[in-house]
């Protein structure tokens, strides 16, 4: 007996809700559209099965991790439509929303709102349309309205702030007067000692930090209380403090070159681009220190880092590449202005001034360089050794798919379980036992126990399908791949080789004792047509690389040391000799006490 026939009424649903900006978060904005929606749900006698929740989420933003997760499982068809509060809540932009709607109608889904009715025929999709259209356009005049009023204060010489320069309290708009700034007696007489400490002494930013952790200044806002090397650059060139504040100096832009590789970001224009200095917006404000003083401190920030020993470029093979078993990545750092090379955990540089909790030693980056380069070389030149990684990436994977097999039985015992038992409901309200709200008591639990089960069973049929659609190369491909790479990577520049690891080397956790190198070889290319011409002519080419995944563990070599570590006088004296039995600066990058 099939639920849909006993209970015509009831319709399974999914729930969706969306809020943009962490204060409608604060404020509970996404409760309360959940509760018009369960209330709306409830009262028309739907079932929700799922609610999917994007919190913090611009609407000018497709890509959204529970938007996409609705997208995917409405090809399962486990519920049978979505309940929105309003289009907006969807998407901002109207050619997003018919993206998504259209592609849940080709799901057989069905969209329902709570503010408007989804469109049902072609008049009322053209008006649905034209509604979009009109919403869209109002919050583009809007967004142009807002920008252009700021500009206007700007101009009149209002400063536009949302939270005052460290050394002044800004004092909002009152009685008609417009915000302003006002000079902080403590933090002013801070500033003026970072700028004399750096203009008189010729202190150095770091030494700066300690000094202000040595007397117990925090910052303003800092989840560890100290201060940060940045946050003085930028306080050190701000012009503000002779009175001078600006606007617009900067703006927003996507990076071209992020980072983080995120398949979600809420924010897309994460970077800053500075405009011409002669774009700027200057607003007058109360000066803290002199021009003077704020000259002298910046030629000796200049002169700091033009004579700063950390201002040399080193070639690190490995650089971006490598991480500490900490988690943390490691960074290229040359002690004795770059006589020894070291790859070490930038635990200590994030920690700084406080200790560093990582207590892993630093790893010889000649050594590291040379050992993996050689082993990738001599991997990508050998036929034996890229048939061997084959073969072990291939017998890992399908363990790993026949140990996850007891479990796949398990659940598909348990799925045929639970569907006797929601038959038996089924068959229980067909009979009159109990009402369609006990029913739906019953029955709510037992389908999301369901849905979970049966996504486990699909993750674990993908993962034994992915072993026979991967595809591998040929033994034939493979010779001439290690061929070609025998005469082709011997006498290369640090260029080459760098763009050859970077294009092979997913990831390497090192310790000062071994390597773990993980990553993948591009063995053979070719392209993928497909003719969605209506003439049946090659549209698009689609480039597609078979890569051969390997793992390797490079054993790294104990330190050797042949001379002892002295400490002269200016006579040339000996007053302390290290023995090579207590220094470990050729491995760790640490030098001894003297």
């Amino acid at each position: 007996m099939n639920h849909e026939e006993l209970v015509p009424s009831t319709k399974l649903i999914a729930i969706y809700a969306r809020v943009s900006t962490a204060r409608q978060e604060e404020e509970g904005t996404v409760e309360t559209q959940l509760t018009a929606l369960r209330d709306f749900a409830r009262q028309r006698g739907y079932s929700i099965v799922k609610e999917y929740i994007d919190e913090g989420w611009s609407g000018d933003i497709l890509v959204r991790p529970s938007l996409d997760q609705l997208r995917q499982d409405a090809r399962e068809k486990t519920w049978q439509a979505v309940l929105v509060y309003d289009p907006d809540r969807l998407a901002r932009r109207y050619s997003y929303q018919e993206l998504v709607m259209d592609e849940l109608r080709e799901a057989e889904i069905e969209i329902i709102f709570v503010t408007v009715s989804a469109p049902k025929n072609s008049e009322e999709k053209i008006l649905h349309g034209v509604r979009g259209l009109f919403a869209e356009y109002e919050r583009a005049k809007i967004a142009e309205r807002f920008r252009l009023g700021k500009l206007r204060k700007v101009k009149e010489g209002h400063i536009l702030v949302s939270e005052a320069l460290y050394g002044y309290n800004y004092i909002p708009k009152l009685d008609g007067r417009h915000g302003y700034y006002e000079i902080n007696p403590e933090e002013a007489r801070i500033v003026k000692s970072i700028f004399t400490w750096v203009a008189d002494d010729g202190c150095t930013l770091r030494k700066i930090v300690r000094k202000l952790q040595g007397l117990g200044i925090k910052p303003r806002k800092s989840k560890r209380g100290v201060w940060n090397t940045s946050t003085l650059s930028t306080l050190l060139r701000h012009k503000g403090y002779i009175g001078e504040a600006h606007w617009g100096a900067s703006y927003a832009v996507a990076p071209q070159h992020p980072i983080k590789q995120d398949a979600y970001r809420k924010v897309k224009k994460t970077s800053r681009r500075m405009r011409p200095g002669e774009e700027w917006f200057i607003i007058p404000v109360p000066a803290i220190i002199d021009k003077a003083l704020f000259e002298r401190a910046r030629a000796q920030l200049d002169a700091n880092f033009a004579l700063s020993q950390r201002n040399r470029k080193n070639q690190y093979l490995l650089a971006g590449k490598i991480g500490c078993v900490c988690g943390r990545s490691r960074s290229g750092e040359g002690v004795l202005r770059g006589k020894h090379l070291y790859y070490r955990c930038t635990d200590r540089v994030l920690s700084f001034p406080l200790p560093a909790t990582c207590k892993e030693r630093g790893i010889n980056a000649r050594i590291a360089d040379r050992l993996v380069w050689d082993k990738i070389a001599d991997l990508m030149g050998s036929e034996e050794l890229l048939s061997e990684q084959i073969r072990r990436w291939l017998g890992t994977r399908r363990a790993k798919v026949q140990s996850s097999g007891g479990d796949v039985a398990a659940a598909e015992k348990e799925l045929a379980a639970l569907k006797v038992q929601e038959d038996r409901y089924n068959k229980a309200y067909g009979a009159g036992l109990f009402t369609v709200e006990q029913l739906r008591e019953y029955t709510t639990p037992l389908r999301e126990k369901l849905t979970s089960l049966k996504n486990t069973i699909a993750s674990a049929q993908q993962q034994t399908n992915a072993i026979y659609v991967t595809e591998m190369p040929s033994a034939d491909e493979i010779k001439q791949f290690s061929d070609a790479a025998q005469t082709a990577l011997h006498n290369l520049s640090f260029q080459a080789r760098r763009a050859i690891l970077l294009n092979t080397v997913e990831k390497i956790v090192g310790t000062p004792q071994e390597l773990q190198v993980h990553g993948y070889i591009p063995v053979k290319d070719h392209v993928e047509f497909k003719t969605s011409h209506r003439h049946g002519v090659s549209a698009t080419r689609h480039p597609k690389t078979c890569h051969i995944p390997f793992e390797l563990c490079i054993a790294l070599p104990a330190p050797r040391y042949e001379r002892n570590i002295e400490s002269r006088d200016r006579n040339g004296r000996i007053l302390r000799s290290v023995p090579p039995a207590e220094h470990r600066s050729c491995l760790d990058g640490t030098m001894p006490s003297l």
